[in-house]
């Protein structure tokens, strides 16, 4: 019963962290370009857990290594560039939207390639988490015809990335715990990270005061919203089932379109609308 109940504790929380985190990278990209920015995220992430968490990475097992690695690209590595370039032409709402796609990618790669079987009402309520947010992404097509949509095929691709990654490490590293996970994660990423960021022309524009200002941003974006949130989601996804576990990509729009209201960001009577379907397809995701 505790577990029950704590699942949807970490769900809460996830979705108030991951739904802050589109805002962050808007506020981020007003100083560091996109790759800068990814980068930057991956770095702060890596030193943070690496101080809590380099000893866990002992109890890895040698054969699991490469499970890491791909956990590490398909989880962090490309979706943290692929929204970052995304969001320099659609708004921070919008991608938050379209990342709500990852529980369908979820179900269908879980079942396709990884032999998981899910419930009946599982598939409903994506479904109707997908309905939601059509109305959520149709509606703000309508009133932002200025943005590029194109961009959105990279958050689609970033949301595939989050699929597999749930769908690996329910199958592969479900006996390690969340902290050795995600702290081999980001040693793996920690290199190409920096050498990206070294080409990026980042250490010749870093003393400007609107940089210095998006790194703060970025800073608590890869502490807060890839450090600390990845460890939660990682146990989250132990502790219940890979769609419940990526439903939480329902929640994160709602959080992140009134971010966006405070940020100028319109909210339509639809889109509320929108936010109400999803919540139903989250608790049919998660009900027995």
């Amino acid at each position: 019963m505790i577990s029950k109940q704590l699942k949807w504790v970490y769900l809460v929380v996830l979705s108030l962290v991951w739904g802050s985190s589109f805002i962050l990278i808007k506020k981020g990209l007003i100083g560091l370009t996109a790759f800068q920015l990814g980068s930057l995220r991956i770095i702060f992430a890596a030193i943070f857990l690496l101080l809590i968490g380099f000893k866990s990475l002992a109890k890895i097992p040698r054969h699991q290594w490469k499970y890491i690695v791909l956990t590490s690209m398909f989880g962090t590595f490309v979706p943290a560039y692929l929204f970052a370039i995304a969001q320099t032409q659609i708004d921070s709402s919008v991608s938050s939207i379209l990342n709500s796609l990852t529980p369908l990618n979820t179900l269908i790669l879980g079942t396709l390639a990884f032999g998981l079987q899910f419930r009946r009402n599982q598939i409903f309520g994506v479904l109707i988490g997908l309905i939601g947010s059509a109305l959520l992404i149709l509606n703000g097509a309508i009133h932002h015809p200025e943005q590029n949509y194109y961009y959105a095929i990279l958050v689609l691709i970033a949301s595939i990335c989050y699929a597999t990654n749930v769908n690996l490490i329910k199958k592969y590293l479900s006996d390690l715990t969340p902290v050795s996970i995600t702290t081999g994660n980001f040693l793996v990423l920690l290199f190409p990270a920096t050498i990206i960021l070294f080409f990026s022309d980042f250490f010749e524009v870093v003393q400007l005061a609107t940089v210095q200002q998006s790194v703060l941003f970025i800073m608590i974006l890869g502490v807060v919203g890839t450090g600390i949130a990845n460890i939660l989601f990682f146990k989250l996804i132990q502790m219940s089932l890979p769609v419940f576990a990526t439903s939480v990509t329902y929640l994160i729009p709602v959080v992140a379109f009134f971010w966006g209201l405070l940020d100028h960001e319109m909210l339509t009577p639809v889109q509320f609308i929108g936010a109400f379907i999803i919540l139903i397809g989250v608790y049919l995701s998660a009900k027995k």
